[in-house]
């Protein structure tokens, strides 16, 4: 009981933390609204069911073993990330010429791709969960219940992250804040693809 008290808040402070997930449903609720915010919002968690998943099946361990594959994802990962923040200072009639259904299918593929494809959250849910979990035959249940947990633990924090966030959106969108804050989460995002491309596998 006292371990899974502790992994309750531990993943709390995880999930409340500030990263890439934050710079990117962040950016997506003031530019498209709380809607897109949300859609981004479930697509970074689905990621984190995926990670779930795969550690619990042993892939993030083999990609953890081998050199080339970690290399592989983390560099796609790396330019994914700088790509999304090189796109935040394109002028926004650009981004306006977009059609809406067009931005509304990719607020959910954005957070999912973030997600899947860095390896550091292969690793976190790698070493993260199997502390909070004894070994035997139900280990591989257990750690996708942790998974799970997490999961949710995250989508309940992103969304009222967002209800939140959305209230500031008008005053976020006026045009000179809009400018400064799509530079600034260009930057962050741009920053932590160099980062992630530059880690080494321990």
């Amino acid at each position: 009981m006292n371990e899974f008290f502790t992994f309750l808040v531990l993943s709390l402070f995880v999930v409340m933390s500030p990263g890439i997930d934050t710079a990117l449903i962040t950016k997506r609720t003031i530019t498209d609204g709380r809607k897109d915010g949300y859609k981004m919002a479930l697509g970074i968690t689905t990621g984190s069911l995926v990670h779930t998943f795969a550690a619990a099946f042993g892939l993030s361990a083999i990609l953890m073993q081998s050199a080339v594959a970690f290399e592989t994802v983390k560099y796609i990962g790396a330019i994914y990330l700088i790509y999304l923040g090189l796109s935040s200072f394109i002028s926004r009639k650009k981004k306006a010429s977009a059609s809406v259904d067009k931005q509304n299918k990719s607020a959910f593929k954005q957070g999912l791709f973030s997600n899947v494809l860095n390896p550091k959250v292969a690793m976190f849910f790698l070493t993260f969960l199997p502390q909070f979990v004894k070994t035997g035959e139900h280990a591989t249940q257990h750690l996708i219940i942790m998974g799970v947990i997490y999961t949710l633990l995250s989508i309940s924090w992103f969304f009222i992250y967002v209800f939140f966030i959305n209230y500031l959106r008008e005053w976020l969108l006026a045009p000179k804040v809009q400018k400064i804050m799509d530079k600034a989460t260009g930057l962050v995002l741009i920053g932590f693809g160099l980062k992630l491309a530059l880690d080494k596998p321990n």
